[in-house]
């Protein structure tokens, strides 16, 4: 099979598409947003293939996601150890890990505890404080009859579907699909942990990522708040941000060009470390 055709695959118990070989290149492994699958990243692949021959890179359908069986718990620490499952099943030496949206968070920790040559975030968010009030105080109706007009409040606040072209809409649209014992489940720590521990946690993997030398990149679809800003400023001040007007939440489907040019850079990325995951 050649290296243009992703291979359909099964890595650590998820469904996958894997394509590339191992070789001096840092692997990718591309983790897709919350309700989304790894659909998200075939555009990107796609392109990388022409930009980065043969580059190894798994794209995987999160539990509970796309062709991923479901698991007993989707909250931030199981998808972590479940991420790590999959890299140690496929034999991935420091991986760079991209994650979109709530899987920012995802590669920031896991980047926290585990050998990792980079991460790149995807219009994730490191003040989840506001976002995490909203979701508590809408708690009742996720859980009961009002889950759909719920999400449908979310995801239009989060989503800026009015931001992109008509292609990205009918693609996130009809590639979203939103489970309420996953969409509750992975939003577990919101609903469970204070606005402090949240700082905290999100604070202590910027510390271990920082200490070990962890190159960052964030791509934004929109202006980074000044609040943002600082956050990066005094946590991560090495971290590469970038900004691509025009493509709300989901700046990878909507130059997947420009983004696969991002990934290909990776190549260069220096080995980094692991830095313990402080409480």
């Amino acid at each position: 099979m050649n290296a243009t055709t992703p291979m359909h695959t099964t890595i650590g118990g998820l469904a996958a598409d894997s394509v590339g070989r191992s070789d001096h290149r840092p692997p990718l492994v591309l983790l897709h947003g919350l309700t989304f699958d790894r659909r998200m990243w075939r555009p990107t692949l796609h392109e990388l293939d022409r930009l980065d021959p043969g580059r190894r890179a798994i794209a995987v359908d999160l539990p509970g996601h796309g062709e991923s069986p479901d698991a007993a718990s989707y909250d931030l620490a199981a998808t972590v150890q479940q991420v790590h499952e999959v890299i140690l099943e496929a034999g991935l030496v420091e991986p760079v890990l991209v994650g979109h949206s709530a899987s920012a968070a995802v590669v920031a920790v896991y980047a926290a505890q585990h050998p990792t040559r980079g991460i790149v975030e995807v219009d994730g968010t490191v003040l989840v404080a506001p976002f995490a009030e909203l979701i508590k105080s809408i708690e009742p109706e996720l859980r009961g009859d009002g889950f759909d007009a719920a999400w449908a409040r979310v995801s239009t606040m989060v989503f800026g579907l009015d931001d992109v072209s008509d292609n990205v809409r009918a693609f996130v649209e009809a590639t979203s699909r939103p489970r309420p014992e996953v969409v509750i489940s992975s939003w577990m720590d919101l609903l469970t942990r204070s606005t402090a521990e949240l700082d905290a946690l999100i604070a202590g993997a910027a510390g271990a990522i920082r200490a070990a030398g962890i190159p960052v990149t964030a791509v934004f679809g929109r202006q980074p708040t000044s609040a943002e800003t600082t956050w990066y400023s005094e946590h991560l001040p090495d971290a590469r941000t970038l900004v691509w007007p025009g493509s709300g939440h989901f700046p990878q489907l909507a130059y997947p060009l420009r983004f696969a040019e991002l990934l290909a850079s990776t190549s260069a990325w220096s080995r980094g470390g692991v830095a313990a995951l402080r409480p």
